[in-house]
């Protein structure tokens, strides 16, 4: 149960997605044109993504020199790669790629030399960090981290508590499952985003509650209550950052007033790039309170927990789960050295590579479906 309660949210990542001309109802194909017209209030129709994958970008630019294109669809030798538009003579530049695979991807437009969102896109992502636009590629059917009508769906409330920990107003999502019983014990899940995200990252950009949804539908994971804690505590440009974040954040992680089990062995902790990185530091240091962790893309080094060089180690570890993207693995990626550390140390863990992706969005959403042993 445990290394399913993991599994389930090894994922990653989107907006909220309408029909884009008119935002009725939530579709798993918010960017296919299917009426034919502008979206209100913009120049041109960008991005217009067609049936057979292809996905055409528009910009009206008439005076710019140069329009490019970059984003999360570049990986592995390609990566940051940079794709010129071609200017036409009413001024507005176009860019047809693909075909893609099926996926949420973030982009920007880059107009002579500058980095932009797309500014006829309504879809864009937001963080503690510049804006990005994002790109729904659809398939035949909705995908695994889409909503599906016939699916029960759970739902997301936002608490707001004072912090002595920052000493200031603070905010913690939690998902509850569908038909949650507050006279029923549910398992608990901390999930932790990365470097500039927030509170709603795993919601808004994620789609963590639409995933949860499906695979506690299929049988594929058990009902759960997954927290979502601000893991922000210091400015990530802070030169000092790891320094003074990590020893916060263990002291800030509280359970709400849901009804959770209160066992170390029905909670669990997780996180993607920094948030993985806290999970280390964090549950490694807490086995009393966390049975079970996941860490993603991320790893510190083993100083810092020295609890792995104990011989009991393994019996007050539940479940341990490590792994990274198709794109970010190799010679000194952080998650391929600390596995190869733990096993030499004779510490299990659950290691996975995959997803297809890079330290991105599409790596977290991969995770949950080929990782799931």
């Amino acid at each position: 149960m445990r290394k399913y309660m993991l599994m389930a949210l090894l994922l990653l990542v989107a907006v909220p997605i309408w029909a884009q001309q008119t935002r009725v109802n939530i579709q798993y194909d918010p960017q296919r044109n299917t009426e034919g017209i502008l979206p209100f209030s913009t120049q041109v129709l960008s991005p217009e993504v067609r049936d057979d994958h292809t996905v055409i970008f528009r910009v009206k630019a008439p005076d710019a020199k140069s329009v490019q294109l970059t984003g999360s669809m570049f990986v592995g030798k390609e990566a940051r790669k940079r794709v010129d538009f071609t200017k036409g003579d009413d001024g507005i530049w176009t860019l047809t790629l693909g075909p893609l695979i099926p996926e949420i991807y973030f982009y920007y437009i880059i107009i002579d030399g500058v980095q932009n969102i797309d500014a006829n896109n309504e879809f864009t992502g937001h963080a503690a960090m510049p804006s990005f636009s994002m790109l729904f590629v659809h398939g035949d059917k909705p995908a695994w981290y889409d909503p599906k009508p016939d699916v029960p769906h759970g739902s997301i409330t936002t608490h707001y508590y004072f912090s002595k920990v920052t000493n200031g107003l603070r905010d913690m999502m939690v998902y509850t499952p569908a038909n949650y019983n507050p006279k029923k014990k549910y398992p608990v899940l901390y999930l932790m985003g990365g470097s500039g995200d927030l509170t709603e990252t795993w919601v808004m950009h994620g789609r963590a509650n639409f995933i949860l949804d499906n695979i506690i539908a299929e049988g594929r994971a058990r009902e759960m209550i997954v927290c979502f804690p601000n893991d922000q505590m210091v400015t990530r440009s802070h030169p000092k950052h790891t320094e003074l974040a990590f020893p916060l954040v263990e002291r800030e992680l509280v359970e709400s007033h849901y009804s959770v089990i209160k066992d170390k062995h029905a909670r669990a902790l997780s996180g993607l790039s920094m948030g993985g990185r806290m999970t280390q530091y964090v549950a490694l240091r807490n086995l009393d309170v966390f049975g079970s962790m996941g860490i993603l893309s991320a790893a510190i080094d083993l100083s810092e927990t020295p609890v792995v060089n104990e011989p009991d180690v393994n019996d007050r570890i539940d479940y341990l789960f490590i792994g990274g993207g198709t794109y970010e693995t190799g010679f000194m990626a952080r998650h391929e050295r600390l596995h190869e550390q733990l096993d030499k140390l004779g510490v299990k863990n659950d290691y996975y590579v995959g997803g297809g992706g890079a330290h991105d969005l599409v790596t977290w959403g991969g995770i949950i479906i080929n990782g799931n042993k």
